[in-house]
């Protein structure tokens, strides 16, 4: 069983997927001949030919309508945003069509298609390349927002994705496209998707987060370890819809919450978690819900996005403060 990254793991899934279903196909702005901007694709054109692996303009809401179109009429398409500071043009064919087809038809159509974009800070790029606006496409009915945070569950994932009848947003933190390799079989189990992934069981907080945050909420749950304190973590990895259960499950062992999340603060996923295990959770907290989060703010540039970025500090702090309250 071969180690490899998580940028590997989503081209070997999507190779796995080509190979044995003809409907699926790749369309985006490099992906054919230059493989894409991080390689994602590299080796899929001629693996699999220029009908199947097709390098497109530079117009992303093209490339979302055509996705759109060929889900409509049988295909599978995969389409890839070069980055998510570049999305929002797709937005308008993801909001007003591709969410909407199977209740605009009355069931008659679906619209098994996913959208493709790396997203999130750590790569020293500018602004518009680094943004973390997954709550945008949380918002959208009948949109299901994936993120993976390793390997593993970007190889199981991303199939599953493929294989949903319905559109995926699928968001890759690049930060982590190349951190660490792990054993992936590249055998085409996918993983279930809409459901949370308890990466660390503890006893004293709950912390949740999703993508490459899992990786400094993991080292935190380390450092609180060796203060005595149990942190179990839980990686979310689809934020719509939310698994809710696992968390509220989680909470009413620990009876304390922090959610990191690297998006803005400011009408973030985390809100949605906190107003839900406040509506229905309230009476197994012991302590307020905290949220480590970046700032409400665009990303800064590479000398200050570290200071964005939530820490392993930030994090332990958090949670010391929940232990003390």
């Amino acid at each position: 069983m071969a180690k490899v990254a998580l940028i590997e793991a989503i081209t070997m899934a999507m190779a796995w997927e080509m190979e044995h279903d003809d409907s699926v196909m790749i369309l985006g702005e490099d992906v054919g001949v230059n493989g894409g901007v991080f390689r994602a694709t590299a080796g899929l054109q001629e693996k699999f030919g220029t009908d199947r692996v097709m390098d497109t303009p530079l117009a992303e809401n093209l490339l979302a309508g055509i996705s759109v179109g060929m889900a409509a009429q049988g295909l599978k398409p995969i389409a890839e945003i070069q980055f998510m500071g570049f999305i929002y043009p797709a937005v308008d064919q993801m909001i007003s069509h591709a969410g909407r087809m199977r209740h605009r038809t009355r069931g008659r159509l679906s619209c098994p298609m996913v959208l493709r974009a790396p997203f999130g800070g750590g790569i020293h790029a500018p602004e518009h390349h680094s943004e973390s606006t997954e709550a945008i496409f949380a918002h959208m009915p009948g949109v299901r927002v994936v993120i993976p945070s390793s390997p593993t569950r970007g190889y199981g994932l991303l199939l599953a994705s493929i294989r949903c009848p319905d559109p995926v947003v699928f968001l890759e933190p690049k930060r982590i496209y190349r951190m660490v390799k792990h054993e992936v079989a590249d055998d085409g189990q996918a993983l279930p998707l809409d459901v949370c992934y308890i990466l660390r069981e503890g006893t004293d907080v709950t912390l949740v987060t999703w993508g490459a945050m899992t990786h400094e909420t993991l080292k935190a749950a380390d450092e609180l370890a060796k203060q005595d304190i149990s942190a179990e973590v839980i990686d979310v990895a689809t934020i719509s819809p939310l698994d809710i259960d696992t968390i509220l499950e989680s909470v009413e062992k620990t009876g304390r919450l922090v959610i990191v999340h690297e998006a803005a603060k400011n009408c973030g996923v985390g809100a949605e978690i906190a107003a839900d295990v406040a509506e229905k959770g309230l009476y197994d907290l012991k302590a307020p819900i905290k949220r480590v989060t970046g700032f409400d703010t665009v990303m800064p540039l590479f000398r200050l996005e570290y200071d964005y970025l939530p820490c392993v500090e930030r994090i332990v702090d958090a949670c010391k403060e929940t232990i003390e309250e």
